[in-house]
């Protein structure tokens, strides 16, 4: 598995990360020797990046990943959570809460210290309460030991230049910007460079998008979008090849971005995203689905406050 620096922590991770939001049950109940064996399927194969959040499973998630991760080496991992959401609809980036957030994650994880810790969706909210608030608070929390790194994570790419601009981060997380549909982020990697913050991406396969699969009812891709992408499946499909291999492969392809979390339920689908990675990208199939996808490229949706998206 090879690994790349994350900006200016002087921490290496593996390209391709362990999104943990699986273990919350919140695409299926996923039994703890489940979670158990593909968290340590996932170490065995040379991932060492685990992120998880209290908001998916409402904490579920949290748990499942501290049991699992329970009796390894704390130096074979990387850890990171998050605060600030916590359902659906409810966030709260206060200092008191955020301070609160992390003890109650230490707890669930079984760790002393977080190596990151992301503001949670920083859209849903002014971004004056989360550089106001929730980033001192996080920098309290690192002199007390209890955290490393800290980040800010959210859809619109808008909000990392808005903070960015105003204080200083580590690490920024973000999702559904460097897929196949949509390559947004690469025009925002000069400035985060410059910033030497340490990039994290999420959502290869377009929250769904870029599977084959079908997709939830609450997904928020208008109709181009969706029409596009099973094109692109279509045509993967009469070549003998799957969609999301190629949406994988291309999304750890840029090596300014660090590292790609994909989420993971089990140890069979850690050991074929592994995999996937093994194998050379056909760069003659990359271009055909590039060209089908053309007419929607880096098109995406609104998400939180309008004040944040434009």
């Amino acid at each position: 598995m090879q690994a790349r620096p994350l900006g200016k922590t002087e921490l290496d991770v593996s390209i391709l990360g362990y999104g943990a939001s699986p273990l919350g049950g919140v695409f299926g109940d996923v039994a703890e020797g489940d979670a158990v064996r593909a968290v340590h399927a996932a170490i065995d194969l040379g991932i060492n990046l685990f992120d998880v959040a209290p908001y998916y499973g409402i904490t579920r998630a949290e748990t499942a990943l501290g049991q699992a991760l329970r009796g390894i080496p704390r130096d074979r991992y990387v850890l990171a959570t998050k605060v600030g959401r916590y359902g659906a609809a409810e966030f709260d980036f206060s200092a008191a809460r955020v301070l609160r957030s992390i003890d109650e994650s230490l707890k669930r994880l079984q760790v002393e210290v977080v190596d990151i810790i992301t503001c949670h969706d920083i859209e849903f909210v002014p971004i004056e309460q989360v550089i106001g608030e929730a980033i001192p608070a996080l920098h309290r929390a690192r002199e007390q030991g209890k955290i490393r790194f800290i980040g800010v994570s959210g859809l619109p790419l808008k909000v990392y230049h808005t903070v960015l601009d105003r204080t200083s981060l580590d690490t920024i997380l973000s999702y559904c910007h460097h897929t196949l549909n949509d390559n947004a982020l690469a025009d925002h990697l000069p400035y985060l460079e410059q910033k030497q913050v340490g990039i994290i991406n999420a959502s290869p396969f377009a929250m769904g998008l870029l599977t084959g699969r079908g997709l939830p009812d609450w997904h928020p891709a208008p109709e181009p979008i969706r029409d596009a992408c099973r094109r692109a499946a279509e045509h993967c499909r009469s070549r003998g090849a799957e969609l999301p291999h190629l949406a994988l492969q291309y999304a750890v392809s840029d090596p300014g971005i660090a590292t790609t979390l994909v989420g993971m339920r089990s140890e069979q689908e850690v050991r074929q995203n592994v995999g996937w990675l093994g194998r050379p990208l056909d760069p003659t199939l990359l271009g055909e689905v590039l060209a089908i996808l053309a007419p929607i490229h880096n098109q995406t949706w609104p998400s939180g406050l309008p004040e944040n998206n434009s």
